[in-house]
């Protein structure tokens, strides 16, 4: 072996030996949190969870809200959650933001007039009620065909307080594009309504049409509507409209003769239909329904101090099935409180969740890192002792190598040099010691 091989040789063991320190000390860095007992009692305790779901598939609010099928951490005494048929289904509390359960909470579907829930509250706050409103034709050459309308009758007078009730209780199309005109038109407000969307973190949401009438692309999630009627039922407003039964739409006429008409909600949770009695607690908060969607709701109701949320989407059966299964879910979750372990929560407007950043970021640079509580490893502590024992160990066997090149230098050489042939770097492959380089 000549010089040269000879230090590469020794070298190359030194390099390995100087890598192995920080291996050995680096590793326990990414598993840091293995040694957190509750987060190792929180794995084995939750139930299967369910497979995984596509790539893409949005996580917000927590990862178990990110999975296709029902999610749920039953504890002791809780109540079993009802048979539904929904495609999609979630129980929230509406103080905490803790998420109950869910049913593939996150998967992308239209929302029919659910969506109306993010047109008010998006422009409820800029339209003030008893501002008048007078109906022009070319204010309604986007409605869909079969739109569901209140009754705005071209070149009739309205106030925005009208119009709101035209939307929340009938679901009135024709009420939504009147106030889209008092907004500036359609571009705008569509325009507004997905930044809202995203300022609330509904980002299963796109909007194309204002008043939730099927359209390419125009999607939500049960988990995004029921963060919009969280946002929105903190508008006394929106609370009000959402849970008004009956009110006196104007008709034709001026003045003392004009004539009106009573509109009553269609959601049924709050006037009931059939053998569906109105819910004990209801609140609101809309319904929809398109021949895409299927039957939508999003509704909220008040037990004891406790408000919870819920949304349905596409349930089998006929046009009430959606009302009974929201009913049995919200059931459930006046029932399991305190008994089940959140499995997500609704998160935060955009900027809201940073309020208290400030004041724990200020302190940041001053205080000193929390303790570190013993036979515990956190990665930045494990980092710092990688580098050190790393940094000394390679110091150590640097200075081993340079006295093993001293070393090898004095030694006389096996094998004589090749006249002519100067390696700089490695030999091309099939070149025999002192050929000719290639023409």
């Amino acid at each position: 072996m000549n010089r040269l091989s000879l230090y590469r040789a020794v070298t190359g063991c030194l390099t390995t030996a100087t890598l192995l320190p920080a291996l050995w000390c680096a590793a326990p860095a990414a598993h840091a949190d293995d040694n957190d007992p509750a987060a190792a009692d929180t794995a084995h305790a939750a139930p299967d969870p369910g497979a995984a779901a596509p790539p893409g598939l949005s996580t917000v609010g927590g990862e178990l809200l990110g999975r296709f099928g029902t999610q749920v951490r039953p504890g002791t005494g809780a109540p079993k959650l009802p048979k539904t048929t929904a495609r999609a289904w979630i129980v929230a509390d509406a103080d905490t933001g803790e998420v109950l359960a869910a049913h593939n909470a996150h998967r992308p579907q239209a929302p029919a007039s659910t969506l109306k829930m993010l047109f008010a509250e998006t422009l409820m706050s800029r339209l003030e009620p008893a501002a008048g409103y007078t109906a022009a034709p070319e204010h309604f050459l986007d409605m869909g065909p079969g739109s569901s309308a209140v009754g705005v009758a071209d070149g009739h007078d309205y106030t925005v307080d009208d119009l709101w009730h035209g939307v929340f209780l009938a679901s009135g199309n024709d009420a939504v594009y009147a106030l889209t005109a008092l907004n500036g038109g359609k571009e705008k407000t569509v325009r507004e309504m997905n930044e809202r969307a995203r300022e609330l973190q509904a980002l299963d949401t796109k909007v194309v049409n204002p008043d939730g009438y099927d359209g390419p692309g125009q999607v939500s999630s049960a988990y995004d509507l029921t963060l919009i009627a969280r946002a929105g039922l903190e508008n006394e407003q929106f609370r009000a409209y959402a849970a008004t039964g009956r009110f006196t739409f104007p008709g034709t006429g001026k003045g003392k003769d004009r004539e009106g008409y009573e509109i009553q909600s269609t959601n049924r949770l709050i006037i009931g239909d059939g053998d569906l009695s109105p819910y004990d607690g209801i609140m609101g908060v809309k319904n929809g329904y398109t021949s895409k969607a299927g039957y939508t709701f999003t509704g909220a109701a008040e037990r004891d101090g406790r408000t919870l949320l819920v949304t349905a989407m596409d349930p089998k059966g006929d046009r009430l099935a959606v009302y009974r299964e929201s009913a049995a879910l919200l059931d459930w979750g006046f029932a399991a409180s305190g008994k089940v372990e959140p499995v997500g929560e609704l998160v935060p407007a955009a900027g809201q969740e940073a309020a208290a950043a400030p004041a724990t970021a200020a302190r940041g640079a001053d205080t000193d890192p929390p303790p570190v509580a013993p036979g515990t490893t956190t990665a930045g502590a494990a980092g710092r002792d990688a580098a050190l024992v790393t940094l000394i160990g390679s110091g150590g066997l640097l200075v081993t190598a340079s006295v093993a090149y001293l070393v090898i230098r004095r030694r006389p050489s096996p094998v004589p040099a090749v006249p002519g042939r100067h390696f700089r770097g490695r030999r091309s492959p099939g070149r025999p010691p002192g050929a000719a380089p290639p023409a």
